[in-house]
């Protein structure tokens, strides 16, 4: 896997200080994508132990309190072994950090999908859906466009149904 970007200290993705990984590689190639560059599955650095050791770390800064770790694309879910790999980590190394994921795959096609199924699980926000131009909204919070929904992924699997995340 290779990631276009990692930006330490975001606050715009999700909520409260965050780091956030931008990963490569995405087939929605949604019309008006704000990161198409990240459209390439080889654009960016090489995704490693370091890298992952990195971002662990990262959020177990000593002194700044980090929120969690906020996943963007590319398409987060076209590496959910890899990714899923790094949620786990993230739940047993960084007390009290939480997952947020932005996705073109809505909530039900990836719980269609048995391994992005198993990376949803580790997530606690999921922005699902394509972006959609004709439906952009500059006014949505942490999506958008209105076709979009805030998820809160735990409070959904355990209704066994959608669940808006109310921020």
């Amino acid at each position: 896997m290779y990631y276009a970007d990692y930006k330490r200290f975001d606050l715009l993705n999700g909520i409260g200080m965050r780091h956030s990984l931008f990963v490569s590689g995405c087939k929605h190639y949604c019309e008006g994508c704000w990161n198409a560059v990240a459209w390439n599955f080889t654009y960016g650095e090489r995704y490693t132990k370091e890298t992952e050791d990195k971002i662990v770390a990262d959020l177990n800064h000593p002194s700044i309190r980090i929120a969690g770790l906020s996943l963007l694309g590319g398409e987060p879910f076209e590496h959910p072994e890899v990714l899923t790999n790094l949620l786990i980590r993230i739940e047993q190394e960084c007390k009290d950090k939480n997952i947020w994921c932005w996705s073109g795959f809505t909530f039900e096609e990836i719980l269609r999908d048995p391994l992005k199924k198993e990376m949803l699980l580790h997530i606690d926000v999921l922005v699902d859906g394509k972006f959609e131009l004709s439906k952009r909204d500059l006014t949505l919070k942490f999506r958008g466009s209105s076709n979009q929904r805030v998820i809160d992924v735990k409070r959904s699997i355990k209704e066994k149904h959608v669940s808006i995340y109310l921020a």
